[in-house]
């Protein structure tokens, strides 16, 4: 049987003197495990051991015979019989030591009977060698030498005995030569035995060497051939050999499994020939299958090659890894290697690349590919030295309808554009979702700028026309910025952006148009984007205020409540105009910081005024759909004392096309807590009129532009303004005429029955030391003189 070995992980990476020796086990490794390992080969040289003493017995006999009594000598040498049969005895006991651990009790045990045997060649040189005479005395060192010498060759796995047996004879050796004033011999004595130990451990440490050597070559086989079997036996991989002629050697079950054949019938076919299918007769191979067919003639090795493969007529894909086998005298064999089929992860690869460049509501190419598509196309500008253009769209009005009929409703419609798109793009053109309602189109040849034009025109006349979704027909138009190649941007990201800005302009133009790219729209960008960076530490800084208009009576004309106006008066851009810069915290919801601010100064600034004055406060959506303005207002109110019925909150039709579910519950609670609600620029947007009738406004104001046209006899206007004071009297609301400014406009929107007025006829918005001077007893006094008179 073959002598077991430790487990790789146990094998000691350290070879201690005294752990060789057997004096100590170190917790790192297993020491019982190579302690077997040593005491094992006793058993093995327990004859050779048992020859060696005999003859140094027979000659130890003879050198003192005649000098000492025979029967002397014979129990001497029956002593020694005894003591190396118990020895002997004792080392068959350890035969099986190599397969177990060995306990530290044994080795005492053999220890123990290598120092009886030691002890009884001491009855020689103590007794015998004092009779026999000098010449006796050396001639009895010479064999106990050539005894030291012979057992460190025949047992050199277990240094213990051999040590011990060598300091015991030859420390009481040098001591008898000393005594007899032999100095030279007694030093030879020591420097012999200390030769003869250190040689032992020596050879003990590279028996040990060798046998942990051999135990991680065993373990790695063994190691090796389980991962094979577990390899073969996964179900998954397989091995594959071909020989010189590259014909198929040593078959594997899941190899044939594999090919779909039995063993005996693939075993010496060629191997391309197995998995070529009919490229094999007409020589038309897959470049996979060819570059495979290559490496094998050039002996190269390769890995994780894939290779498409026919078996059975059904096309598949295989991934092989091999190596060419080369023998121990340097000749090339053949080929070995593993191979597995991944035909379905190829497919799931391609079905991912498909999702990761295709949106999938729409079918067309997403983000993504798109700026492929466009990096390739500037490339092709480039080598050739044409233009190439990106045509950014974005739907208008796409929000009212998901807003207002659901996301269903709007998914479907953005594949109703997609499909027009699609429909209008030609070889030289690929149109793609860049996401949400905006969509862009790569020309990759765009060297006649006409095309552009012609393209963004085509675009927006196709998106324009009425789509029928679920029994809605929904119109949307469509917005279009360009940006031509390389001139607007030498790299994808310029391009982009240059077209995004055309975009923004586009939009910003009320939308229906296409716009070209111009380097002026890169500076207002610039600039826009420095204002954003200003706005943003505009709390900060303190460089918000607050103006107020006042808000008055039609019969009296006397003061009934302010509108709060943001203003900004920035240190970089001076006064900066709420038309430009209202829009721009909406945009980046920096008004939410911003108009909680201004609740809070306009709430505080009220307190100051006459208790009958309110004050109203202008909230966007982005506000009102926060699911914290409710508890805002509410902090306002606590922080500055002014009471709730003071407090008047405007809104615009807009925010119901956002989001009228939410808009009205906020709307709701502000009531509930005591505010009004002002309807600000009614009859400008929103169509329907549901909301009136859920929420019970307190205000409906009129918008200018219908103050402005009745004030022309327009006759639109007039009966608008008729119509919304007469439905604000039966709803029990009252109408504020806005943007007042001459006597006629004052005149008109009395006659037509407006209850309040607002507008620069009675003030401008002004600071709050200003609008606090209205209530002053010298101006109140003044007006009433002003109106006697």
């Amino acid at each position: 049987m073959k002598p077991s070995v430790p487990e790789l992980s146990s094998l000691p990476k350290d070879l201690p003197v005294l752990a060789v020796i057997g004096l100590v086990d170190p917790p790192e490794g297993d020491w019982p495990r190579l302690r077997g390992m040593q005491y094992a080969s006793l058993a093995q040289a327990t004859l050779a051991r048992m020859i060696v003493h005999g003859i140094a017995a027979v000659a130890t006999v003879q050198i003192f015979l005649g000098h000492v009594m025979l029967m002397a000598l014979v129990g001497w040498a029956v002593a020694l019989a005894g003591a190396l049969y118990y020895g002997a005895r004792y080392d068959k006991t350890l035969g099986d030591a190599d397969r177990r651990r060995m306990g530290r009790d044994e080795v005492n045990a053999q220890t123990i009977a290598a120092a009886i045997i030691a002890a009884v060649w001491l009855v020689p040189i103590l007794f015998f060698a004092p009779i026999g005479g000098y010449q006796s005395e050396l001639q009895l060192w010479t064999v106990l030498a050539m005894l030291m010498t012979a057992l460190a060759v025949i047992i050199p796995a277990v240094p213990m005995g051999t040590i011990l047996f060598s300091m015991m004879v030859g420390s009481v050796a040098a001591v008898s030569f000393g005594l007899h004033g032999l100095w030279q011999s007694a030093g030879v004595a020591c420097v012999f035995m200390i030769m003869v130990s250190v040689g032992t451990i020596e050879a003990a440490r590279m028996f040990l060497a060798s046998r942990v050597a051999e135990a991680g070559m065993v373990e790695k086989a063994e190691v090796v051939s389980l991962l094979l079997r577990e390899f073969e036996e996964s179900g998954a991989d397989w091995l594959w050999e071909v020989d010189t002629s590259r014909r198929v050697r040593a078959v594997s079950p899941r190899f044939a499994y594999a090919l779909g054949l039995d063993p005996e019938d693939i075993e010496g076919k060629p191997f391309i020939q197995l998995i070529a299918g009919p490229a094999w007769e007409t020589g038309h191979f897959p470049a996979s299958l060819h570059d495979l067919a290559e490496r094998l003639k050039r002996r190269e090795s390769f890995s994780n090659l894939l290779v498409r493969v026919t078996i059975a007529g059904e096309q598949r894909w295989w991934e092989l890894s091999g190596t060419p086998k080369i023998s121990d005298s340097g000749v090339y064999e053949g080929f070995r290697g593993v191979g597995s089929d991944v035909t379905e992860q190829r497919e799931s690869a391609d079905k991912i690349a498909q999702l990761a460049r295709y949106d999938t509501l729409t079918g067309l190419p997403n983000r993504l590919m798109l700026t492929e598509s466009l990096a390739d196309a500037m490339r092709y500008a480039e080598q050739w030295r044409t233009r190439c253009a990106f045509l950014m769209i974005d739907l208008d009005r796409f929000k009212a309808v998901n807003d207002t009929l659901g996301h269903l409703v709007g998914d479907q419609l953005l594949a109703k554009v997609s499909a027009r798109l699609r429909e209008l793009m030609t070889d030289n053109e690929l149109c793609g979702r860049l996401g949400g309602d905006e969509f862009a189109i790569v020309i990759r040849d765009a060297s006649d700028l006409n095309q552009v034009a012609t393209v963004a025109k085509t675009v927006i006349e196709r998106l324009s026309q009425p789509y029928e979704v679920d029994h809605h027909t929904l119109y949307v138009g469509a917005s279009v910025g360009a940006a031509v190649g390389p001139r607007d941007g030498s790299t994808v990201e310029t391009l982009m952006r240059s077209a995004d800005l055309a975009l923004y302009r586009a939009k910003d133009a009320g939308g229906g148009t296409h716009f070209n790219y111009e380097p002026a729209l890169h500076a207002h960008a610039e600039e826009r984007r420095q204002l954003e960076f200003a706005l943003r530490r505009a709390l900060e800084r303190n460089e918000l205020l607050v103006h107020y208009q006042p808000v008055v009576s039609a019969d009296t004309e006397t003061v009934l409540s302010f509108e709060a106006l943001l203003r900004w008066n920035s240190s970089e851009h001076g006064l900066v105009n709420p038309a430009k810069f209202v829009p721009l915290a909406e945009d980046t919801r920096l008004i939410l910081p911003i108009g909680e601010w201004v609740l809070r100064e306009a709430c505080a600034e009220a307190t100051r005024w006459p208790d009958h004055t309110k004050v109203a406060v202008n909230v966007s959506g982005e506000q009102l759909l926060d699911p914290h303005f409710a508890s805002t207002v509410v902090s306002a109110l606590a922080m500055t004392g002014l009471p709730a019925r003071r407090l008047e909150i405007e809104v615009t039709e807009s925010i119901f096309l956002r989001d009228a579910t939410t808009a009205r519950a906020t709307l709701e609670q502000i009531m509930g807590l005591g505010c009004s609600i002002a309807l600000d620029d009614f009859g400008t947007g929103y169509s329907s009129l549901d909301y009136l009738r859920k929420l019970r406004f307190s205000t409906i104001k009129v918008d200018r532009s219908f103050v402005q046209g009745a004030a022309q006899k327009n006759p639109e206007s007039l009966a608008i303004i008729r119509a919304v004071v007469a439905m604000a009297e039966s709803l029990g609301v009252t109408t504020t005429a806005e943007g007042v400014e001459t006597e006629s406009e004052l005149d008109i929107v009395k006659a037509l029955g407006c209850t309040k007025i607002q507008g620069f006829y009675f003030g401008r918005p002004m600071p709050p030391e200003d609008a606090r001077l209205l209530f002053s007893p010298r101006f109140v006094e003044r007006r009433r003189s002003g109106e006697a008179a």
